[in-house]
């Protein structure tokens, strides 16, 4: 389920995302990153990642990684979506594809304050 209760909806399937790379941002037991925070990446964010030990920006051939770049959206740990938060560098989060698991890292204030919003 979503932030909202609802269905979790996919975040990606280009580039293929999440812990179990579904394209879903769902979360289990082996999960220990809680990777539950669908974001859109902008370069800022890539390079404060990159910065704090985890090199999101460089293909990994043999892990079928082949690197973000800004705009790609990317289930990011719950944690590290917070230090970007603390540090004025998040990401724009997509909501509706945020798994309810980050609700115990960061609040939902902190979510809807950092939501991506479409214009109808």
């Amino acid at each position: 389920m979503n932030v909202f209760g609802q269905p979790l909806i996919t975040c990606s399937s280009a580039p293929l995302t999440g812990f179990y790379r579904n394209g879903c941002c769902d979360t289990g037991e082996e999960d220990l990153g809680v990777h539950t925070v669908c974001v859109i990446v902008t370069q800022e964010f890539l390079e404060f990642s990159r910065a704090m030990g985890n090199n999101l920006i460089e293909p990994l051939p043999m892990y079928n990684f082949p690197g973000l770049v800004p705009g790609d959206r990317w289930c990011l740990c719950a944690a590290r979506f917070k230090e970007a938060l603390q540090a004025g560098v998040a990401p724009k989060v997509i909501l509706e594809a945020t798994h309810e698991k980050t609700l115990q890292v960061v609040t939902m204030a902190e979510l809807l304050a950092n939501a991506f919003k479409t214009s109808l």
